[in-house]
């Protein structure tokens, strides 16, 4: 990923929140001279070394690229909007798009160990669910779980590397910034507001 310095963010403890925060993720890999994706919910495995944990359908053949031994990514996407010139100061000014997003390189293993699969199943479900997640699984008879096993493959990626890139117009003026942030804030758009709030998470307020 292209990363200029300004946008730069290699802090672990904030790649990781917002791994979390953003946990549904493209998984790329490369087999045979293409590459290929899929789209997963992630959980990011407390603790070092960093690992990811999710599962996929059987009947999805990238399982099967991880066996070649070769690095996956994982991309996490967070809020993301289109920046007008029009909010800028400054009158000679071209679109842009502001985002923030965080890959991870990594090598995948499967999980052989029906027990441990059943383990990340539940996980990711209590990561969701929250306090219902109890109920749901009362829920699942035995030979329902055995089933829904039977057609998942269950994974984990050791984390060789996180890349950051949070393009938030830290390289503009303040007064830029402030104008930037309230136009976000006063759009009809909900992933503008996600996108202003992020921002100002960041720090970035702009003028006084």
């Amino acid at each position: 990923m292209y990363v200029p310095t300004h946008f730069k963010v290699d802090d672990p403890a904030a790649l990781k929140s917002f791994i979390e925060e953003n946990a549904f993720a493209t998984l790329v890999t490369h087999f045979e001279g293409s590459p290929f994706a899929s789209h997963l919910p992630v959980l990011l495995e407390s603790g070092e070394p960093t690992r990811l944990l999710a599962h996929m359908a059987r009947a999805n053949p990238q399982w099967r690229h991880f066996r070649n031994g070769e690095d996956v990514l994982l991309i996490f996407h967070g809020p993301h909007a289109y920046i007008s010139p029009f909010w800028y100061e400054a009158r000679e000014a071209v679109p842009t798009w502001n985002y923030a997003a965080v890959h991870a390189y990594g090598h995948a293993k499967i999980i052989e160990d029906p027990l441990r699969a059943r383990e990340i199943v539940e996980r990711l479900t209590r990561f969701y669910e929250g306090g219902r997640a109890a109920e749901l699984f009362a829920r699942w008879s035995p030979p329902f779980l055995e089933r829904m096993l039977k057609g998942i493959v269950a994974f984990e990626i050791d984390v060789t590397h996180l890349e950051g890139k949070f393009k938030l117009g830290q390289n503009r003026s303040p007064a830029d910034i402030a104008s930037v942030i309230s136009a976000l804030a006063e759009s009809k758009i909900d992933t503008d507001h996600a996108l202003g709030d992020f921002m100002k998470r960041q720090g970035l307020t702009g003028s006084p």
